[in-house]
């Protein structure tokens, strides 16, 4: 995606980054939750050094990538949990690749080993781009949760750092 470069998300990207966030909510195949968060919870719940934005060649954002902390335990401090959004409109032409390298070098510099999420199966373009990124699947969970009313797997991924040894 030529057009597009990243840069990091500031909270004047508050309205596009909950847009597209929502958007992927309302596919249907991104997430349990249903409703996007305001942003002072999306702020609170994510690490302030490992967020950024695709944007393109007029300034719009057009997909976000953040992480969370997976424990408060010390012995975690390496491991977090990512997600990445891109606009419909956007899809398939590699924001979201491009932003999701931006975040294995920023958590790699950080000293970061592992980045870790999960994925609905159905997801097939989701699995595939996380796939070509350098995650693996680890396992499934069933029926973790119920979305929609009906229950839903999870594919969990994982990304270890192949330099933080």
């Amino acid at each position: 995606m030529p057009d597009v470069t990243v840069r990091p998300m500031t909270a004047a990207d508050a309205r596009r980054v909950l847009s597209i966030y929502q958007a992927g909510l309302d596919g249907g195949h991104a997430s349990f939750e249903t409703t996007a968060p305001t942003w002072a919870a999306f702020d609170a719940g994510r690490l302030p050094d490992h967020r950024f934005v695709a944007v393109d060649a007029g300034g719009r954002v057009v997909g976000w990538v953040a992480v969370s902390p997976t424990s408060t335990r010390a012995v975690y401090a390496g491991v977090v949990e990512h997600s990445v959004y891109v606009d419909p409109a956007a899809q398939g032409r590699g924001a979201a690749r491009l932003l999701l390298d931006a975040l294995v070098a920023s958590t790699e510099a950080a000293g970061i080993w592992t980045i870790q999420s999960g994925v609905f199966p159905e997801n097939a373009a989701s699995l595939a781009l996380h796939e070509r990124a350098g995650f693996r699947a680890i396992g499934v969970r069933e029926r973790v949760a119920r979305h929609h009313g009906r229950w839903r797997d999870v594919v969990l991924l994982e990304r270890r750092s192949p330099v933080i040894v």
